[in-house]
């Protein structure tokens, strides 16, 4: 196969699995609201709005790292979303560990695919215009072309101020130094 036809491949696989993962947990977050005295369309609600996050995170995480900027909140707060999906999956599951198993796949199922994804996204520093008065480049620096050679300095002997001759000091007035009026 080309590598052409591998990544549309690739693409599909990667679609319907998000497509199945994100309909199973869209579900029984919806249930389990409603299930704990939420009206049906609050139940609709959180659903929406804690599986569209937990895209919308994966997505912003893969522009940050692109874009070399920190990762740090919106990948914790994508953990923090895909654990609240998986919570939902595993309440709404027979209690067993194989019903919690088996309603744990599609959570993550979609980390694992997340990770999958992001670990394919390139780090690379912002791009910076070369007109762009005080922008942070990532020059090299220039070689030098040709070798200064060090030249030993001598040091300069302190200046010593001349002697100033003494001063009389009559024995019965007290010497005052500094400015009389």
């Amino acid at each position: 196969m080309t590598e052409r036809t591998e990544s549309a491949v690739r693409l599909v696989i990667l679609l319907a699995i998000g497509a199945m993962a994100g309909a199973a947990a869209f579900t029984h977050v919806h249930d389990l609201s409603v299930a704990h005295g939420q009206p049906n369309w609050i139940g609709w609600a959180n659903a929406v709005a804690v599986e569209l996050m937990t895209i919308y995170l994966g997505l912003e995480l893969r522009a940050r790292r692109r874009t070399g900027r920190p990762v740090g909140l919106v990948g914790s707060l994508l953990v923090a979303f895909a654990l609240l999906s998986l919570a939902a999956q595993v309440a709404e599951a027979e209690s067993s560990v194989w019903g919690w198993t088996v309603a744990a796949v599609p959570s993550l199922a979609f980390l694992a695919l997340v990770k999958v994804v992001l670990s394919n996204a390139p780090v690379t520093p912002p791009a910076v215009e070369p007109d762009q008065p005080g922008a942070y480049r990532y020059d090299e620096p220039a070689e030098a072309t040709e070798v200064e050679p060090v030249r030993p300095t001598v040091p300069t002997p302190p200046v010593v101020p001349a002697a100033l001759p003494p001063r009389a000091v009559q024995p019965n007035r007290p010497h005052v130094v500094g400015i009389i009026r």
